[in-house]
């Protein structure tokens, strides 16, 4: 059914006519202009809720109202109204969006509980978000929302009454945001041009860091200001909208706005707004859209108008792709950046475990975060730098760790706007970000180049680690699998994963890790789930792994030879000298004191976890096997065998009838230093460590096994590594059972098997030990 409408206007359906009629009466009621009853609302509601119940049926009817311009500003008009109602009611008049305190937003929750619970309905919000095609309203209402969720609620300081208040509309408020998530993911969708504008909106919500940026550009760094600009001309430039929106948008303002009827013209504010405009009625920036001719890039120093200097490049961001040019992997192009040898790595171990006793000294952990290292002496440093390379140094030293990093500024403006959602909803309500996030950087469908030749989702994905902002919500997005304890056949863990995929894609891996460092920890939670997602892409692949030839394989590898250069040079250096102090502390040569908090020995041991699992996944390809022989990674894992076999205590098999009876365990050998049974059972139970000896004993045995195709010997490469660095001295020590680690013999007895099995060096080591041992030094580390 339809009505005709008078004065040349379309025909517009009976559930148009109605639902555009409920929207003006809606907007009357935000604005009191005029006073509209509850009587009248509850006709609105019906109205909505009517329509809202057609849409789910009938295709035709969501076709309809989706192409209403008159909805799309209805619908624009009663957000932008709604907006300011639920932050006077709920955070106060503010002179931002980002200063209410929590105080302040509980006492004007409470006070208007009862409108708070009429204006954000749920039905009524899901129907609102249902046909919107809009950005800057739904942004704005993100804000209210995140504001309202994450303000509202002021602990233990609350009575029953007013917590359960609260709690009401911070369910609503939660229900609301995610809805909103949900319109925004579905309004970006397939759309580079919308995805690229709601990228920049989110990405661009720091306001207050002009002149920092500007300074910052000044000296060489990336300008997020700079960068904006471009974005906005990009989007300009290809602010052509499609034929059939064109008609319909030149329609209305023919037929409705040209004469004064209601709901009012379109905006001219948005880039967009020449498209309904007549021919000729002013100069259009807007590329071609028939023009598909290939462009060559080219950059106009010497250009003084800004939009022409973009133009002429053709790219989204000349100042995103210089900033990339400068962060990627510095062996994207090549192997500029050679594998540190193991002497650097025997000069880092033995410095680690000089400085260690100072970096946890009390005054320091009380201190700043960037004095828990003492600096190390100028002879290692250059030596150090020149076995590593120039690229990566960043790492190998904790002082230069920007401060950023350990920023936990709590200003939306710093942190960026959907930081927080992470922290708002759980695991069911949040998936629409992961999907925003994921269509926004990943190219999985093998989308065309622009004309310029440029994939736009892998500069949309340099732009989300550009910003400060991108980099905290990666950062948030990391933790949340943490905090929930997401597995991997989770769906955020899934999406989680392909968001990472992305990153890798763009040869961003190192400088995320960098991002995620915190100087005090030797490798922080959200590296560690960074490395555990990386693991499970690498998993994944080697179930049908890429031509040892392809790009794809190539790109792996070198993600392999950065992250085992954070193995090499910072995470085995340290957890060796964390075992160290704790073999001295056992030994009651140090005080306990002296120790890390077991937060700190958790992450490290968690993070040590993953980089074993990552060895082992590379240990099952042949191609990427043989890189890990060629880098010797045995060197590092018999470092981590000798550091458990020092400083962690061994604990026989458990005697129940000596425990029932109280009988004393067996003392030890005189050749033995003794250890208090107090201190055995404080490191064991607050540091525990149980099956890592198992997984590195795991690990060894893949590189000692023969290579493919053969049966037998050994890997000569690896038996001759493993006796050049005194291993099977270690190997035998893991003999005696521990409890922790009760399978580490069979592992042991494996890597033995493939050491001897056609190692003449080694069997003439087992037959004169004595002879072959190198001398014993008590003084020694």
């Amino acid at each position: 059914m339809a009505a005709e409408v008078t004065q040349g206007r379309r025909p517009i359906s009976i559930e148009e006519l109605c639902f555009t009629t409920a929207m003006s009466c809606y907007e009357g009621r935000l604005k009191r202009d005029p006073a509209i009853g509850p009587q009248t609302m509850a006709m609105v509601a019906k109205f909505i809720s009517r329509t809202l119940e057609t849409t789910h049926n009938l295709r035709d009817v969501r076709e309809t109202l989706s192409s209403s311009v008159e909805i799309w500003i209805w619908l624009t008009k009663d957000f932008a109204a709604a907006i300011p109602s639920l932050t006077t009611r709920s955070i106060g008049p503010l002179a931002t969006l980002n200063d209410a305190t929590s105080q302040e937003s509980t006492a004007l929750i409470t006070k208007n509980y009862t409108k708070l619970l009429v204006v954000t309905e749920a039905e009524v919000a899901q129907d609102l978000c249902a046909a919107a095609q809009f950005d800057r309203v739904l942004y704005q209402t993100i804000i209210v929302c995140v504001n309202v969720t994450s303000k509202a609620y002021d602990g233990d300081i609350l009575e029953d009454g007013v917590r359960l208040r609260v709690g009401v509309i911070t369910e609503l408020y939660k229900k609301f945001l995610v809805l909103c998530l949900q319109q925004a993911y579905t309004w970006i969708a397939k759309n580079d041009r919308t995805m690229t504008s709601f990228w920049s909106t989110v990405l661009f919500d720091d306001e207050t860091a002009g002149e920092e940026e500007e300074a910052n550009a000044g000296a060489g760094d990336f300008c997020p200001v700079v960068a904006k600009m471009e974005v906005q001309n990009w989007i300009e430039r290809n602010s052509r909208v499609c034929d059939k929106a064109r008609q319909l948008l030149i329609q209305y303002e023919e037929t409705i706005a040209s004469r004064g009827h209601p709901p009012g013209n379109l905006s001219a504010v948005s880039p967009l707004f020449w498209n309904w405009l007549p021919e000729g009625t002013i100069r259009t920036r807007a590329g071609d859209a028939e023009d598909d001719a290939e462009m060559i890039p080219h950059w106009k120093e010497d250009e003084p108008d800004k939009f022409e200097q973009d133009r002429a490049y053709g790219r989204v961001s000349k100042e995103v792709d210089t900033w990339w040019l400068k962060v990627r992997d510095p062996n994207h192009d090549g192997w500029a950046v050679p594998m540190p040898l193991v002497e650097f790595a025997k000069h880092r171990t033995e410095n680690r475990k000089a400085d260690l006793v100072n970096r946890y000294r009390t005054d320091e952990r009380e201190g700043s975060v960037h004095s828990t290292e003492a600096p190390v002496p100028p002879d290692v440093a250059a030596e150090e730098e020149h076995e590593d390379g120039r690229a990566y140094s960043q790492d190998y030293d904790d002082d230069t760790i920007e401060e950023e990093d350990v920023d936990h500024d709590d200003s939306y403006a710093a942190a960026g706007l959907l930081t927080e959602v992470p922290s708002i909803l759980d695991p069911e309500q949040i998936e629409a970000l992961h999907m925003m996030v994921k269509s926004c950087i990943l190219d999985n469908a093998g989308l065309a180049l622009t004309r310029a030749g440029e994939k736009l989702q892998e500069t949309r994905c340099r732009m989300f680690l550009a910003f400060k902002c991108g980099r905290n919500l990666l950062r948030e997005m990391l933790v949340f699998i943490a905090v929930w304890e997401e597995n991997k056949q989770s769906r955020i863990f899934q999406l989680t994963t392909q968001i990472v995929e992305a990153i890798h894609h763009s040869a961003l891996i190192p400088y995320a890790w960098q991002c995620l460092q915190i100087p005090k920890d030797i490798i922080s939670p959200a590296q560690t789930l960074l490395l555990r997602l990386v693991n499970n892409t690498f998993r994944a692949r080697n179930a049908n792994p890429p031509s040892p030839d392809s790009e794809e394989h190539l790109r792996d590898v070198k993600l392999l030879h950065f992250l085992f250069v954070q193995f090499r040079s910072r995470i085995v250096p340290e957890y060796a000298a964390l075992m160290r102090l704790q073999e001295q502390i056992l030994r009651a040569k140090r005080d306990p004191a002296d120790f890390p908090v077991s937060a700190d020995m958790k992450y490290a041991k968690d993070g040590l976890e993953q980089f074993l699992e990552l060895l082992t996944i590379a240990n099952e390809v042949v191609e990427t096997r043989e890189y890990l022989i060629e880098w010797e990674a045995a060197y590092e894992l018999l470092v981590l065998l000798r550091g458990l076999e020092a400083g962690v205590a061994k604990k026989p098999p458990v005697d129940l009838t000596n425990h029932s009876t109280n009988e004393q365990t067996p003392d030890p050998s005189p050749s033995e230093t003794p250890i208090d049974d107090q201190r055995r059972d404080d490191g064991d139970s607050q540091h525990p460590r149980s099956d890592v000896k198992g997984k590195i004993l795991h690990t060894l045995a893949g590189l000692l096994q023969p290579p493919p195709g053969q049966s037998s010997p050994g890997d000569p490469t690896v038996q001759a590594q493993i006796l050049r660095h005194q291993g099977l001295v270690t190997l035998l020590n893991c003999c005696v059972y521990d409890d922790p680690d009760r399978y580490a013999r069979e592992g042991v007895q494996i890597c033995l098997k493939w050491l001897l099995d056609g190692s003449d060096a080694a069997n003439h080591f087992l037959r004169e030990p004595v002879a072959m041992m190198p001398p014993h030094n008590p003084g020694g580390p």
